[in-house]
């Protein structure tokens, strides 16, 4: 059975290490932790007083999963979700925050239920998702993985810098995409070919 600091290790372990990329709106990052996170946390790790890029740089790996399993996890009430959905959702807020959250509350408006889209897990949306849940958690988790790759691809259509990271160079799946699939049954993952259909208008 996975721990929540198991499934922290395999989001950093996808995050990888320091970069800055100027077209990441998240700015300069490390393990997934970005400058803007830290700043929030007030995490002056060269003890200067000032939180900068040389504090996102010295962030350690068990310092990101602290972050993560804290800040990410228990904090925004994911651990209280069904434990199918929990490492989908997790690895959703790392990437997007409060937008992880209002992808499922849309999702699950969609279904009938009467919750508040404002990316925040209260009684409302957790209510909903328990009940979305019984009895096939899979199916629910399958659901927001399939939303979940539908929001990559929507950024992508709306913000050419951001189409690198759903599509490779060589016009395969790009890093967002292959990050929403791990966390859906095989038989809901795109063929190239639809991969490509998806994608031609991006030119």
């Amino acid at each position: 059975m996975q721990t929540v600091r198991d499934i922290a290790e395999e989001i950093v372990a996808r995050e990888g290490g320091y970069v800055n990329d100027p077209d990441d709106p998240g700015g300069a990052t490390n393990y997934g932790v970005t400058i803007h996170t830290m700043r929030r946390l007030g995490l002056d790790l060269t003890g200067d007083g000032v939180i900068g890029v040389a504090d996102v740089r010295a962030l350690t790996r068990e310092q990101a999963v602290d972050i993560f399993v804290s800040h990410y996890f228990v904090r925004p009430r994911i651990a209280e979700m069904p434990s199918a959905l929990q490492a989908s959702l997790f690895d959703m807020y790392v990437n997007a925050g409060g937008n992880a959250v209002k992808i499922l509350q849309r999702m699950l408006r969609d279904m009938g239920y009467a919750v508040s889209v404002d990316g925040a897990i209260g009684p409302q949306t957790l209510e909903a998702t328990r009940d979305a849940a019984r009895p096939d958690g899979l199916a629910l988790r399958d659901a927001y993985g399939v939303a979940r790759r539908n929001y990559y691809f929507r950024i992508g259509d709306g913000r050419v810098a951001s189409r690198k990271y759903a599509r490779t160079r060589a016009g395969g799946k790009g890093g967002w995409i292959k990050r929403a699939e791990e966390f859906l049954s095989p038989r809901y993952h795109m063929t190239d070919a639809e991969f490509q259909q998806r994608v031609a208008a991006w030119g």
